[in-house]
């Protein structure tokens, strides 16, 4: 054992073991002894053959601490056989460096520790947190310092960048939201998710791009001047100058639960069985409360038959047109081959007729903005905020709870409830419900959808049936496949329609604190809207 050990470690065999000194073997009092179990002399120093540069052999560490273990001898059998990877008891080098606390004998030196702080922290009140503590001697970190950060943050932000919490700050905390989720859908990092208060709210790091602002009907998009670019000069006066118009009713078993005439419902039912869609994006009944609006894809004639009528709050329509979403509802073929029918409110169908006439990237989203081939928009003077309508106006005025409705209407000015029989417990002027209205809904002078390829609603025509205007081509053929299964006839009060129309408008102009223009830009600069609302710019410098 003792001669294995020897070669190992460079020290040759029994013939050549007098031409070098040997290292060193420590007594149990820390003092050297050569090899024969002689004391060393004092101040001899051993020359170390290159092979053992900066290698210390397992059994020449000492001195020993007398407290603990004994270090192996000779004869310490199968445990000193243990030190080598081969089990031979050699020691062997690791390709390591020679230890800072060993000097070229193999004796320990003097340590030095530095004590850690307890219970402190950097001071950043007097310093800026730039000072690195316990950086080694002669390292030299290139990593860009606070001052440097600080300096970058007082770059004044470029004119043309328009941030979400801009958006935030003039439209969605100033109450102005209408929950149509065309800022998640624009937005081309994925940036925009929907708040447990159906609201939209930032998700992750805003990168500046100004999309959501600029496609926001309540923020940048001057909607009125998509109108115009939607269906031409006569598109912005009375009701618009359609192709034509309808008051018309399904005679199916399934429309007695419908809203209206159920055109809604059957135009998609046409389009789905035609093969001209593969689904409809539409709203539905939450399972877990009462009469909340969910956006849904309906994907056969069942889904849609049981989702027909209105729900009076908003579903944030555009902000659920990933197609990852929906893709076990949809067939297995690439998303530009997948195509879509929207039915939503008039500033859904702008929000969705803008994002589609630009050729950016939308995220997660642009499949789904660019799979709608279809708009229907439901005539609409102005939308509720769950809460406050279902909850505030009906259970706690006028105890009706959510879950005892069947249907509502809002029709002639009425809000109008019904059981789940069908039987009439409510009939009430709208303007009682006012408070529970969105205010940004004051702002809107598009009652009848002029960008829609469909407008329907009860204006205009008798009960049971629907008003249907159709405004493009693409509308005109969905009317065709449906046309055949229906009862109807030339719209029976063009007049109501307009009327209604010229009423929404008023309103909108009395509300809009812009001018309202539809010859002027498609966009609204921040910095315009700022001045003409009194919103704060650079939000996030004002503590938002």
């Amino acid at each position: 054992m003792t001669e294995e050990r020897g070669a190992a470690d460079g020290n040759g065999d029994d013939e050549t073991a007098g031409e070098e000194p040997l290292p060193g073997i420590p007594d149990t009092s820390g003092r050297l002894l050569e090899r024969d179990g002689t004391p060393r002399a004092d101040g001899v120093r051993i020359d170390r053959p290159a092979t053992e540069s900066g290698v210390i052999p397992a059994d020449e560490v000492g001195p020993v601490d007398e407290s603990g273990p004994v270090p192996p001898g000779p004869d310490a059998g199968a445990a000193a056989g243990e030190v080598g990877p081969a089990g031979d008891g050699t020691a062997v080098a690791d390709g390591g460096t020679t230890p800072a606390n060993v000097d070229a004998d193999g004796n320990l030196t003097g340590l030095s520790f530095t004590e850690p702080a307890s219970g402190a922290s950097q001071d950043l009140d007097e310093t800026a947190p730039d000072e690195r503590v316990q950086v080694p001697e002669g390292v030299d970190l290139e990593t860009p310092s606070y001052e440097i950060r600080e300096k970058m943050n007082d770059i004044e932000t470029p004119d043309e960048k328009t941030w979400f919490m801009e958006l935030d700050e003039a439209v969605i905390d100033d109450g102005r939201c209408i929950q149509c989720g065309t800022c998640v859908s624009s937005c081309p990092s994925d940036s925009i998710g929907v708040g447990d208060d159906g609201l939209p709210e930032l998700v992750k790091m805003c990168t500046g791009c100004s999309l959501c602002w600029d496609f926001c009907p309540r923020g940048g998009l001057r909607y009125e001047r998509q109108w115009k670019l939607t269906g031409g000069e006569d598109n912005v006066k009375g009701a618009g100058d359609p192709i034509t118009e309808f008051s018309a009713r399904v005679t199916d078993e399934w429309q007695e639960h419908a809203q209206d005439g159920g055109l809604v419902t059957s135009v998609l039912i046409h389009l789905l069985e035609a093969g001209e869609i593969d689904g409809a994006l539409i709203a539905t009944e939450s399972d877990d409360e009462p009469w909340k609006a969910e956006s849904f894809l309906a994907t056969s004639r069942q889904e849609l038959v049981d989702n027909a009528g209105s729900i009076y709050n908003q579903t944030m329509a555009l902000g659920n047109l990933d197609l990852d979403r929906w893709a076990e509802k949809l067939p297995d073929k690439p998303p530009e081959e997948i195509s879509l029918a929207l039915v939503g409110t008039p500033c859904e169908i702008e929000g969705i007729r803008a994002l589609q006439e630009f050729d950016w990237e939308y995220g997660s989203q642009e499949a789904g903005v660019r799979a709608v081939d279809y708009t229907i928009a439901l005539m609409c003077t102005k939308n509720f905020n769950y809460e406050r309508l279902m909850g505030e106006q009906l259970e706690e005025k006028r105890g009706i709870a959510p879950e005892e409705i069947g249907k509502m209407d809002v029709l002639d000015g009425k809000m109008i409830v019904y059981d789940r029989d069908y039987e009439l417990i409510l009939e009430e002027d709208i303007a009682n419900f006012h408070g529970a209205a969105l205010k940004g809904c004051d702002e809107c002078a598009d009652f009848t959808g002029y960008c829609a390829d469909l407008t329907v609603g009860s204006v205009g025509s008798s009960d049971e049936y629907s008003s249907v205007i159709v405004r493009t081509e693409q509308g005109l053929d969905a009317w065709k496949l449906t046309e055949p299964d229906l009862d109807y006839h030339d719209l029976e009060d063009r007049g109501a329609v307009g009327g209604l129309q010229s009423w929404d408008k008023k309103k909108a102009f009395e509300s809009l604190e812009r001018p309202f223009d539809p010859d002027a830009p498609r966009f609204i600069d921040y910095t315009d809207h700022a001045e003409n609302y009194g919103t704060t710019l650079n939000p996030h410098d004002d503590a938002h």
